[in-house]
């Protein structure tokens, strides 16, 4: 290894459409955790690497870099499995599946991360419940994962810092949408946990980073290639998010609306995909044999309520009020309601799932700038499906806020009624599947499938 280079060759030599090398790759993530390379020459770097890309020897690179920027732990336990969602609005899938699987018995080491762009954050779910904790030291997540089974907890600087760095810098360049990256973020992390295997759901549609399936299986190609460098078993599920998962929107609503999914009184598309999720970690943990067993066991978790008091266990693990599972009104709650009607008969046709999730921003319920403050209270609730007949005058959403917003939320309101939601006499596109396409890739091909 070359013991000096400069920022400046590295982001030029990648602007010009060349491969860099890992020792190139490991000087600069180095410089990034240490403050030699500064935030413009980083962003200079993300956007070299957005427009031309990375091979899959860069992208392990990548993220062998990211991985070692920080501590790694270690739990030398098959059943350690991970999940992560590429994001989307309404996702609150993490706060679901985590507990029903750590009732079956898997370990869930979940780092997971705050809103970026127009999608939600894990982090600022679970931030909405008072007094939880996602700030741990390493010891005291070692011993919530082992003793509760699961814990949620954001980017540290003891775990995976570069990757802490990036993620917000990646939003404010607009280079949130490459493939290297994103396989470098959630890889790093992932790796970090001494995870066994991992459960990827990888968004696709109008709502997701990756607009088509086509991109979406190109993701899956990059994650799988990076998790069996790494010797780490893999579950792939492409999900649809051309309209919103669930009805709620916004983080103090998406953690009551998990609450009543774990009493098994949510929505139908959500209780699915977590409960496939779950199964998928399940299985990947071995745990079952089959994934028709894991799906069983995963439901069953909440029909008897122990995924509901793993929930329970979690909150109070990390400091927070498990009351909320009974009281809701001990979440943030925002004062006034305002309802979007339908303006005239028809089918839903489309749902600006992007413009949902930028006015959301635009209420405080979601950031525009990494420094923004979140308001956990402001929300949606989302009362329509693609395909639904409505007539004149149905509710559409539901716009949870503030007094003092209420003229932003008028212009929001008219702007919904003639741009987020689409109403045609006829149903004129194909209803999307919600889970597409699943895949088990085994780093041992010898492993049972």
């Amino acid at each position: 290894m070359r013991e000096v280079y400069t920022a400046q060759e590295i982001i030029a030599k990648k602007r010009d459409g060349k491969l860099l090398t890992p020792d190139e790759i490991k000087w600069f993530v180095s410089g990034i955790v240490n403050g030699q390379v500064a935030d413009f020459q980083i962003t200079a770097l993300l956007m070299a690497i957005y427009i031309n890309g990375c091979d899959k020897d860069e992208t392990s690179a990548l993220t062998e870099a990211m991985l070692y920027s920080g501590s790694i732990l270690s739990f030398n336990d098959s059943k350690v499995i991970d999940k992560h969602s590429t994001g989307g609005v309404g996702d609150k899938t993490s706060l679901i599946l985590g507990p029903i699987a750590a009732a079956c018995g898997v370990k869930i080491p979940m780092i997971s991360g705050r809103g970026l762009g127009h999608t939600g954050g894990t982090i600022d779910k679970m931030e909405s419940v008072p007094g939880f904790r996602t700030e741990l030291s390493i010891q005291e997540y070692l011993s919530a994962v082992n003793q509760v089974g699961i814990a949620i907890i954001g980017q540290s600087q003891e775990l995976v810092p570069a990757d802490k760095i990036i993620y917000k810098l990646r939003d404010l360049s607009a280079t949130v949408a490459s493939i290297p990256l994103i396989t470098a973020s959630i890889m790093s992390k992932k790796l970090a946990e001494d995870t066994s295997g991992l459960v990827m759901d990888i968004k696709f549609g109008q709502g997701a980073f990756m607009k088509t399936k086509q991109e979406a299986q190109i993701l899956a190609k990059c994650l799988r290639d990076t998790a069996l460098s790494f010797q780490k078993n893999i579950l792939i599920m492409l999900t649809d998010m051309s309209q919103p998962l669930g009805k709620a929107i916004g983080n103090s609503n998406e953690v009551i609306e998990s609450i009543e999914t774990l009493k098994g009184r949510g929505p139908a598309d959500v209780t699915e995909l977590s409960v496939e999720l779950a199964a998928g970690m399940v299985f990947l943990a071995k745990i079952t044999s089959t994934m028709n067993e894991a799906r069983l066991f995963a439901s069953e978790q909440i029909n008897n309520g122990q995924a509901l008091k793993k929930f329970q266990e979690m909150i109070e693990a990390q400091g927070g009020n498990s009351g909320i599972t009974e009281d809701y009104s001990l979440l943030p709650q925002a004062e006034m309601n305002t309802h979007v009607l339908a303006k005239t008969d028809g089918f839903v046709s489309s749902i600006d799932v992007v413009q949902l999730g930028l006015s959301l921003c635009d209420l405080g319920g979601g950031r525009h700038l990494p420094a923004d403050k979140v308001d956990h209270a402001v929300g949606f609730l989302n009362h329509v499906k693609l395909g639904q007949r409505v007539k004149k005058g149905d509710l559409l959403l539901t716009i949870q806020h503030h007094p003092h917003q209420e003229e932003l939320v008028q212009v929001m309101r008219a702007m919904m009624v003639e741009k987020i939601f689409r109403i045609d006499e006829k149903l004129i596109n194909k209803l999307p599947n919600l889970i597409e396409e699943v895949e088990y890739c085994w780093a041992n091909s010898k492993e049972s499938q």
